[in-house]
């Protein structure tokens, strides 16, 4: 029994290390090209270049009916049948491509003419993009992270060359913007293809077996667009409380303030990078490990090391926020930093509802998700139009916040009918707290001066005393498990060994 637990720890650790390495090479690399972004780009073409980004996480699982989810949960669970979910999956993207070429089309008849290039250049954007999504579910599904990993760090170096050239030599802005991400993503398309083809061979089918396959996937098809067809409600859900405010924002405000409002999530994007890597090698391993006697205790434990980091690190940036804003937005960007605590916070509860939801899906319970995802969604738009009016960008950045937090109870709830999780709920919910007051402290705080003629005696801010005051009783209420982690991590090496032995 204990061999099998640490089977599963070595399989989680070994997938996080190698999608560590993916998220680390790609996400910091762009995390660090957002000054020069913010330094090239003016807001409003930021702005535009963020709704279409925006649009991208509505549109991709939707049209493709999730297929990219379909295919990452059932490549795992059927092995014997991942040449079809290829073929399947394939049909989908290229379905959704389609569709969105003939609405453009008909759109490009209907818009101002300074709107048509950009429904020119989103055609491709969506292309490449739905393409890229999908074959990077599909390996995952595959169990071949290490064509994962290739993809993400070709796609990431292809960005950062192409940004370089478009931007600061050949110096055509938003196209050049838009042009690199298009490049990034198809590229990195034909690599992925090139290394996973001998893991597919029977993807084109000879002429006499073709009858015969085709009949086959049709019976599968079913199965996975039953899976699919929840999870849309899932992923809408999903994209509404990450990306409506952005809509709204534009909307009442203005594209120049979205593009102000759409660079502060490059902050919290810090933090989605841990959660992506620990999301990424979480699903395969719940996937792998639902149908386990001792489950439940692998599933607390882990709950309970992912909410640790997360609201730990959730604490430290925000304490860091300004600084963090000083060197990362140029010119009139910085002001973003506002909006980033509240920001912060939305990613803690939208990573726990990420992992819950892993845990729904495993089951193939894509409808308790979409339910929470729904409630969620619905509460978030009517607070954005509410909040947004009177206190433009952060009204957006609140709502998102208690948007997640609904979205989590709510998947909570939904998991707990699956597997009831031995975690501290009072301790958490208690760190919660604490994280809105260090938020509030950040963002309300005022300076304490002493000023005497012309002479400044001292100029403190207090808030940052207030807020790492708070940070630290955060620290002291998950030190045990901190502790406990450490200890486990310490200790997963030695028992490796000794099984070998």
């Amino acid at each position: 029994m204990k061999n099998k637990e640490n089977s599963k720890y070595k399989y989680f650790t070994g997938n996080l290390a190698l999608f560590t390495i993916s998220n680390f090479v790609s996400k910091i690399l762009v995390f660090l090209l957002v000054p020069f972004y913010t330094n090239v780009l003016s807001t409003a073409d930021y702005g535009i270049a963020d709704v279409m980004q925006t649009t991208l996480l509505l549109l991709v699982p939707a049209l493709t009916i999730n297929m990219g989810e379909a295919a990452l949960r059932f490549g795992i669970d059927r092995s014997d049948k991942r040449n079809e979910i290829f073929r399947i999956g394939l049909k989908f993207v290229l379905i959704a491509c389609a569709s969105v070429a003939a609405c453009c089309g008909i759109g490009y008849a209907l818009v101002k003419p300074e709107i048509k290039w950009y429904l020119f250049l989103f055609i491709f954007l969506f292309l490449t993009n739905c393409l890229y999504e999908y074959l990077i579910l599909f390996f995952q599904g595959c169990e071949k992270v290490k064509i994962v990993v290739c993809g993400s760090v070709f796609s990431t170096v292809v960005l950062l060359v192409s940004n370089i050239i478009f931007l600061l030599v050949i110096k055509i802005g938003l196209n050049g913007y838009l042009l690199s991400q298009m490049l990034a993503f198809s590229l990195a398309s034909i690599l992925m293809l090139i290394l996973g083809r001998k893991f597919m061979p029977d993807v084109v089918c000879i002429p006499g077996k073709k009858k015969r396959q085709e009949n086959k996937d049709k019976e599968f098809e079913k199965e996975l667009v039953s899976y699919g067809i929840p999870m849309i409600a899932y992923s809408t859900g999903s994209w509404i409380n990450n990306a409506a405010d952005r809509y709204l924002v534009s909307f009442i405000k203005g594209v120049a303030v979205n593009g102000v409002y759409g660079v502060a999530y490059k902050i919290p994007a810090i933090l989605t990078v841990f959660q992506r890597i620990f999301a990424q090698a979480w699903q395969m391993s719940a996937t792998k490990s639902y149908k386990d006697d001792n489950s439940k205790e692998f599933f607390s434990s882990m709950y309970t090391f992912y909410n640790t980091f997360m609201v730990v690190g959730c604490g430290f940036l925000i304490l860091i926020v300004r600084l963090l804003a000083f060197f990362m937005f140029k010119k009139d960007f910085y002001e973003a930093w506002r909006f980033v605590p509240p920001l912060l916070i939305s990613v803690v509860f939208g990573a726990l509802t990420g992992f819950l939801g892993s845990i729904c899906l495993a089951y193939k319970d894509s409808k308790a998700m979409g339910f929470a995802t729904g409630v969620g969604a619905l509460v978030n738009i009517i607070l954005n139009i509410i909040l947004i009016p009177k206190y433009g960008a952060m009204g957006a950045a609140s709502a998102t916040g208690v948007s997640y937090f609904l979205m989590y109870f709510m998947a909570f709830i939904k998991m707990s009918g699956h597997v009831k999780l031995d975690v501290n709920l009072p301790r958490d919910y208690f760190a919660y707290i604490l994280l809105i007051i260090e938020a509030l402290f950040m963002i309300n705080g005022r300076a304490l001066a002493m000023i005497y003629g012309d002479v400044v005696l001292f100029n403190i801010e207090i808030e940052y005393y207030a807020a790492g005051f708070v940070f630290l009783l955060i620290l002291i209420s998950y030190i045990k498990d901190i502790i406990k982690i450490l200890k486990k991590l310490k200790s997963l090496p030695h028992k490796e060994r000794d099984e070998e032995a």
